[in-house]
């Protein structure tokens, strides 16, 4: 199975999915000869539940019917992120600065311990354009456009504030 970034799309669906209420997190094409246009969303406060999936689903369908904006056949997929989340935006790696997650580069950068391309580390935030993370009590930093894959690594920490967010969510005015 093929999987591409569709950026290239962005531009297109994402005031559909603002539109509609939600914030997009990753659009990518997956597939060969069957294809799949994979939308991940969330609503602004972070959560997204199956009802929303169904109802940003909808908006969607009715854009692609009105504008067929991709040639060709291919079937939609609209998920949440998960909790534990791709990381596609910088604003991703200053959110969620304190929790680890695995990244991996387009190339090798210079480490205190040699040429890497691969990190499980933790997330501290960004300075400018460039992402700053700890990885073997090292602090190391690059270019927010070296980042090929990065996605959050699911602990104990991660579940927690997932659940406190969920709670909020669902009781508002409380904490």
């Amino acid at each position: 199975m093929t999987i591409t970034a569709a950026g290239h799309l962005e531009p297109l669906f994402e005031p559909v999915i603002e539109k509609a209420g939600f914030k997009l997190v990753r659009l990518r094409m997956m597939g060969g000869a069957s294809r799949t246009l994979q939308v991940m969303a969330e609503r602004p406060d972070g959560t997204m539940d199956v009802e929303g999936c169904a109802e940003l689903s909808r908006a969607l369908l009715d854009f692609i019917e009105q504008e067929d904006p991709i040639e060709g056949e291919y079937e939609i997929e609209v998920s949440s992120p998960g909790i534990d989340r791709p990381l596609t935006r910088l604003v991703d790696f200053a959110r969620w600065s304190g929790h680890e997650a695995k990244i991996e580069l387009f190339a090798p950068v210079a480490t205190p311990f040699g040429e890497r391309k691969r990190f499980r580390a933790l997330l501290m935030g960004t300075n400018g354009q460039d992402v700053l993370i700890r990885s073997d009590n090292a602090d190391i930093r690059f270019p927010f456009r070296a980042i090929a894959n990065a996605k959050l690594v699911l602990t104990d920490k991660l579940i927690n504030e997932d659940l406190k967010a969920r709670k909020r969510a669902t009781t508002p005015g409380e904490d």
